[in-house]
C-alpha cells in the first residue's frame, strides 16, 4: 500500500511523516513519531485513553485516521508542559492523588485540557458531562474532578485561559 505524506504541527512543531491511508493517528504518533504518552486503551473510541486536541477539540486518535492530521494542529499530553514546568493540570492531578497507575491520565488531561480551553471555569457537573468520554479503572472520577477544579481556579488567579497559562 502506497503511503501518503502528511504535514502537521504536532506539540507545536511542524513535522512531516508518512502514513498509510488505514493508519490511525494514534498508531503514527506512538509507532513513527514516538510520543508515547498517548495510550491505546480499547481502539474503539469508548476509554478516551487516545484522546488528543486537534485543532482545539479533544479527539480519540484511535479513530482519526492519520493523513485526517494534514495541516492540523495537534497536541498530545507531551505538549502540556512548558519545558520543565508542568501545566496546572498536569500539577493539580499530581496535588489531589487523581491518578494511580497512570494508563488513562493523558487522557483525561487532554480531555480536561480542551474543556478549561473552552470554558475556564466550568461546574462540577460540566466536568464530568465533559469528561464522560474517558475511563478510569484506579481512582474513582471524584480526585479526577477535583483536579480539573484546582486548576481551573489555579488559572484563574493566574489571570490566563488554560490555553495562555499552557503557552507560559
Amino acid at each position: 500500500m502506497s503511503k501518503v505524506l502528511v504535514r502537521a504541527v504536532i506539540n507545536g512543531v511542524e513535522r512531516e511523516f508518512l502514513a498509510e491511508p488505514r493508519q490511525t493517528l494514534l498508531e503514527v504518533l506512538r509507532e513513527q513519531l514516538h510520543l508515547y504518552g498517548t495510550k491505546e486503551g480499547c481502539g474503539n473510541g469508548n476509554c478516551g485513553a487516545c484522546s488528543v486536541i486537534v485543532d482545539g477539540r479533544v479527539a480519540n486518535s484511535c479513530l482519526i485516521l492519520a493523513v485526517q492530521a494534514d495541516g492540523k494542529e495537534v497536541l498530545t499530553v507531551e505538549g502540556l508542559a512548558n519545558g520543565t514546568q508542568l501545566h496546572p493540570l498536569q500539577k493539580a492531578f499530581l496535588e489531589e492523588a487523581a491518578l494511580q497507575c497512570g494508563f488513562c491520565t493523558p487522557g483525561f488531561l487532554m480531555a480536561a485540557k480542551a474543556l478549561l480551553d473552552e470554558n475556564p471555569s466550568p461546574s462540577e457537573e460540566e466536568i464530568r458531562r465533559w469528561l464522560a468520554g474517558n475511563l478510569c479503572r484506579c481512582t474513582g472520577y471524584d480526585k479526577i474532578v477535583r483536579a480539573v477544579q484546582k486548576a481551573a481556579a489555579q488559572m484563574a488567579g493566574a489571570g490566563g485561559t488554560a490555553k495562555e497559562v499552557g503557552a507560559r
